[in-house]
């Protein structure tokens, strides 16, 4: 029988520091490892005959997410930056460290109360590196959110603390743009398509205005390569609100990606005055209902990304021992259950969606209170800050290109946080490590019905997620919890989640 979340929680941390464990939960904080971890991942030395892959070629995608880009990690190199065009940011930032870069990065770092280290220019280098080989091809480069990084306005009144709004703003523009720029530059001629994260904002984390000139400025630079036919379009969704829709690249066929900034959404959302403002977000509602009707219309293929996903935040919920089974409802990661709504609505166009945010690799599936219909897979992209102790990754990504399905894609993983003389290398392959010949929503129904058959994390398929989950630390925590996190994976409800984890009686 299933028991109380929170009851289970208090059982199963005896012996164990309180805070430690609710730390590690299931959400994404990994304890970091000293070493690195092994090129190979030994559970997953499976026959590629076993990978269901189909002959037909197929288009190659880069998925990344959550850069969180530092340009403070050396803070006597910022009043460079600040002064200097984006296009010599980069011999700036390659230059050798300044002499106390250490000492004043770490005081920064205490200032701000940061809990880890996001990416500095030398992991940053080394994983654009990366990525080209395995990506060779790629029709296109899909970037999910959370380019700047964490407690970015602190740091930056820390060394400018009588700077106006105005320069503020077009520090975080030039960021924007230098990580949008290197990512163009690594990988010339190919599409990159990016969403915003809760922390590309230039009045703080979870902050910002509809209609402003903030993305008006954005929007220009992520839509700048975009073809132009559909370039304007874009700006002027991008400069309402942050979103757009756009044609995927041929050769994938009849396609079309809408790009969400769920920021909106999130229930940490406020306004740049820190008021709660429900309006933005449902004029986006409203302009993905329309763009889904016209892609049916005309019968058209949706791929959908964002940052923040639908859903539980089993982490915040356990950690704040909330008694789910005794009435109180889950923590959620957006405000209203709407977008996942709509989404499910129109499975039958939704091929795809790509969400990050928590840093770490996730599949999950979206549909109507948990039961059997309509559904959605969900492909949640793992991330390049090894802020949470993680190792940095990416996904290659293989697309049929007369279907849009997502046939399969293989993560790569580095072999250090630093990226300072890191080897990167596969960590799996989705098809040969679950014996799927593609990521679809019945795929990821049956992947998660296996998992929940297997509340022990018994089987190779459960102990290959858990694996996979967190690179660089096998957290024994997720096996813990794994019963209760497998109930986030197809339960975007809250009511669904409580009948997931709570007795029937309940």
């Amino acid at each position: 029988m299933k028991r109380n979340l929170a009851a289970r929680v208090l059982r199963e941390v005896a012996g164990w520091h309180i805070a430690l464990a609710c730390f590690f939960l299931c959400a994404g904080a990994a304890l970091a490892q000293s070493g690195p971890p092994a090129a190979t991942n030994p559970v997953l030395l499976k026959s590629p005959t076993q990978s269901g892959h189909a002959a037909k070629a197929t288009v190659p995608a880069l998925l990344l997410s959550d850069i969180h880009f530092e340009p403070f990690w050396d803070p006597a190199k910022v009043p460079q930056l600040v002064a200097a065009p984006v296009s010599v940011w980069k011999a700036i930032l390659a230059a050798a460290p300044s002499p106390d870069q250490q000492q004043r990065f770490t005081a920064l770092q205490q200032n701000c109360h940061a809990r880890g280290v996001d990416t500095s220019y030398a992991l940053f280098d080394s994983s654009l590196k990366a990525m080209r080989k395995p990506a060779t091809g790629a029709g296109f480069v899909a970037v999910s959110g959370d380019l700047i990084s964490h407690a970015f306005p602190c740091k930056y009144i820390a060394l400018f603390p009588n700077s106006e709004p105005e320069a503020y703003r077009t520090f975080v523009e030039k960021t924007l743009d230098y990580v949008i720029d290197e990512l163009y530059g690594a990988f010339p001629g190919v599409p990159v398509f990016v969403a915003l994260g809760n922390n590309d904002s230039d009045c703080g984390d979870y902050r910002l205005d509809a209609h402003t000139e903030f993305l008006a400025m954005t929007g220009k630079e992520v839509t700048k390569n975009f073809p132009v036919s559909e370039r304007e379009s874009a700006q002027e969704s991008f400069a309402v609100g942050g979103y757009y829709s756009i044609a995927l690249p041929a050769p994938i066929e009849n396609t079309r990606l809408l790009v969400l900034n769920d920021i909106f959404m999130s229930k940490n959302y406020t306004t740049c005055a820190g008021k709660p403002d429900l309006t933005a977000a449902d004029a986006q509602i409203a302009w993905l209902r329309q763009q889904l009707a016209e892609a049916r219309a005309v019968k058209q293929k949706v791929w959908v990304m964002g940052h923040i996903p639908p859903g539980v935040d089993l982490h915040t919920t356990a950690t704040k021992m909330i008694d789910v089974c005794g009435g109180r409802s889950p923590v959620m990661y957006l405000s209203s259950e709407k977008m996942a709504d709509v989404l499910v609505e129109s499975a039958d166009i939704v091929e795809l969606a790509i969400f990050a945010h928590t840093h770490m690799d996730e599949s999950h599936l979206l549909q109507n209170d948990g039961q059997s219909g309509k559904s959605v897979a969900v492909k949640m992209v793992s991330s390049i800050s090894p802020i949470n102790g993680n190792h940095p990754s990416f996904a290659v990504a293989q697309v049929d290109p007369s279907s849009a399905a997502l046939k399969d894609y293989k993560v790569f993983a580095a072999s250090s946080q630093t990226g300072v003389d890191a080897a990167w290398s596969e960590e799996y392959d989705f098809a040969r490590s679950y014996h799927e010949a593609e990521f679809t929503s019945t795929s990821v129904s049956q992947l998660i019905a296996g998992f929940a058959a297997d509340p022990g994390a018994k089987t190779q398929a459960s102990q290959n997620y858990i694996q996979d989950f967190s690179f660089g630390y096998l957290s024994p925590v997720l096996t813990m919890f794994w019963p209760e996190y497998v109930c986030t994976l197809s339960n975007h409800t809250a009511q669904a989640f409580k009948a997931c984890v709570c007795p029937a009686a309940q």
